[in-house]
């Protein structure tokens, strides 16, 4: 797999890489750096959409929290983060996040190592219909794993 080299440049506040802009989950990302080692993503997370409690095996990932407030599923705990805040999620410990707030919610996420993560966004904007059966056995496919919901 060949990843892009960094570049010295801005990514500006409104705009992606190349500009892509992904439809997830209810959600759009916006990639803002993409390498080997990192990759940086602008979600903004209407009311009431989410994702759902997953594991990303061999990376960490991170949130920056923007705008609004987000509730989170920590490793089988319940916490919420709100702007200024960051949020890590370690490789191989369960997560979700979801926007119960009422209003809009925006972050910076990164992982690292990037992995497939990109190429997953990519997959899932792609689907014809982004059904939750279907969606589970792709990101399944790039080594993430979402988890049954709690009984």
């Amino acid at each position: 797999m060949t990843f892009p080299l960094e570049t010295a440049d801005i990514t500006r506040a409104n705009d992606g890489l190349q500009d892509i802009r992904w439809h997830i989950l209810g959600q759009t990302y916006v990639p803002k750096s993409y390498t080997q080692d990192s990759f940086s993503w602008h979600a903004t997370f209407p009311d009431g959409t989410f994702v759902p409690p997953h594991i990303h095996p061999d990376q960490d990932e991170y949130l920056y929290i923007l705008e609004g407030r987000l509730d989170f599923m920590l490793d089988g705990r319940d916490a919420f983060a709100t702007p200024g805040d960051t949020v890590r999620l370690p490789r191989g410990k369960p997560h979700g996040i979801f926007n119960k707030s009422g209003q809009t919610a925006k972050t910076l996420f990164w992982v690292t190592p990037s992995q497939r993560l990109y190429d997953l966004f990519w997959a899932i904007h792609n689907m014809k219909e982004q059904k939750p059966d279907e969606v589970i056995a792709l990101a399944a496919q790039y080594n993430i794993h979402f988890l049954p919901p709690p009984a």
